[in-house]
């Protein structure tokens, strides 16, 4: 097995690529590409770490885990269809939402920012602390502000957490209402 130079020496290519390889799949968290030029003295060039992420993603393409590119950076995450094998290890069920945590996540998502008064006005019901607090909870969802009206209710916003958990690098990457409107009607019919 070859050695890496030391770090103060320039690194090939290939010696660069395994760097980051290494980097990505040891992170516990999704790594962004300021973080991945300061792997090395001196930092590299942005495109130069873009070209070899793109070469790192095609490398493990069609293997059992693949490199994406989420909103807070680049990680490794198991592909969709081995998910199922992986679940029989995990003792623990995945949470469940309500149908009005789910309707109120997608109202915040599709409407950001907005206020719970927004929210109560689409739904036509009172809004729940409960179900505000548990989207928080989960890193959802936060107070963004306020609007500058009597009372000044707090303004909410989808996070990076939530863009991350769902895969996907910005809100231009949710499914079009109109789709996830289908899929809500077709829930109720069942």
């Amino acid at each position: 097995m070859s050695e890496l130079p030391e770090p103060t020496l320039s690194p090939s290519l290939s010696d660069i690529k395994r760097v980051l390889e290494a980097a990505l799949l040891s992170a516990q968290d999704a790594l962004n590409a300021g973080e991945l030029r300061r792997l090395f003295e001196p930092e590299l060039d942005p495109g130069l770490i873009r070209r070899l992420l793109d070469e790192l993603r095609e490398d493990w393409s069609g293997r059992g885990v693949e490199l994406v590119q989420i909103a807070s950076g680049w990680r490794f995450r198991t592909v969709a269809d081995v998910q199922p094998y992986l679940d029989r290890l995990k003792n623990e069920k995945p949470a469940k939402y309500s149908r009005a945590v789910l309707e109120t996540l997608a109202i915040i998502a599709y409407r950001q920012p907005v206020t719970r008064g927004d929210i109560e006005d689409i739904r036509g019901v009172a809004v729940s602390p409960g179900i505000i607090k548990a989207l928080e909870g989960r890193g959802w969802i936060d107070s963004v502000g306020y609007r500058e009206v009597p009372g000044r209710p707090a303004l909410y916003a989808t996070t990076r957490r939530f863009l991350d958990d769902l895969g996907l690098r910005t809100l231009a990457e949710l499914p079009p209402l109109a789709e996830l409107q289908k899929v809500m009607e077709f829930d109720d019919a069942r």
